[in-house]
């Protein structure tokens, strides 16, 4: 049997979103001809892959014997096509934030593969970035893995980069921003902003929660997402809540940025990926990584610190 690989594409997408509309922008093509596409496939295998009812859309068992194989194949296919691809086409990296240590990490994989083109992005949240890494608008992305939805995991690899130590971010003004140092304890009864409402950055929301459990922490409710160093000031003016951060965030308008510590709360940052990515910027990425932290110490977890409890993608 040879069956085109665009069958499999389709088939590959619609049993992932188990929505036709979905799969059919995240392939940029007409849903008509998705459709088209999964009854030729149909066809060809002699058997129904989904049941489709007006108000879902679920494998059958042959469909669900049908999608391994068909990832397996896609993934030797694209494996194929960037070994013989005559000039890697440019890796596109996102940064999440300007000025964070992942920038750093960049400029190094640019000095150890200058004949590749990288380029940054900054999507803010790896939730977001990873719909973008699989649905092909992003390559890598930088975050807390084990944050993920287990359904994302599956599709992603990772390379643990860094335990990076959190902070708070105060207004000039807070009764707080005096120390050089912010004890978790001294934030009892008070609410710390965690981005709780945006749908790009769940899983530092569960961060959060996961840290401030038990501590009389709350996470402060949803308000509008700042972009940019004015946007932020306004609002910190406005609204006042501390700010969940980590220690090399940018410092911003009439702000402090302070550790927090007793325990020092660590954020472990993984570099992301789509499984099957084969790419010579990728790879200087990921030596970059590694190199900037065997130098630095960022795998080394300080003494008394503190992770969320059966957080994936830590290193054994």
């Amino acid at each position: 049997m040879s069956t085109d690989p665009r069958l499999l594409r389709a088939f590959t997408a619609v049993a992932e979103e188990l929505h036709f509309t979905r799969a059919a922008a995240r392939l940029y093509v007409a849903q008509q001809a998705l459709s088209r596409d999964i009854r030729r496939l149909e066809r060809e295998l002699g058997t129904e892959l989904f049941v489709r009812t007006t108000r879902q859309v679920t494998l059958t068992p042959d469909g669900e014997r049908l999608l391994p194989y068909a990832r397996r194949v896609l993934a030797a296919h694209d494996e194929l096509s960037d070994a013989f691809r005559a000039e890697p086409r440019p890796l596109l990296v996102d940064l999440n934030t300007p000025d964070l240590v992942q920038e750093r990490i960049l400029q190094r994989a640019r000095e150890l593969a200058p004949e590749q083109e990288l380029m940054a992005r900054y999507e803010s949240g790896l939730t977001g970035a990873a719909q973008s890494i699989l649905a092909g608008r992003l390559d890598t992305s930088f975050g807390r893995y084990g944050g993920l939805d287990a359904r994302l995991r599956a599709r992603l690899d990772s390379q643990f980069v860094r335990y990076e130590p959190m902070a708070v971010v105060l207004r000039e003004d807070h009764p707080l921003a005096g120390l050089p140092e912010v004890p978790l304890a001294r934030l009892a009864g008070l609410r710390i902003y965690a981005g709780a409402g945006n749908d790009r950055t769940p899983e530092w929301t569960d961060l959060a929660t996961r840290l401030f459990a038990g501590r009389d922490i709350d996470v402060a409710p949803p308000a509008p997402l700042a972009v940019g160093h004015e946007e932020f000031r306004r609002l910190m003016a406005k609204y006042g809540d501390p700010v969940l951060a980590v220690v090399d965030f940018p410092p911003m308008p009439n702000c402090v940025i302070r550790p927090l510590v007793d325990p020092v709360p660590l954020s472990p940052v993984s570099l992301v990926w789509r499984k099957g990515l084969r790419h010579p910027g990728l790879d200087a990425l990921r030596r970059a990584a590694a190199e900037l932290g065997a130098r630095e110490g960022w795998l080394k977890r300080p003494p008394g610190s503190w992770l969320p409890d059966g957080e994936p993608g830590l290193p054994a």
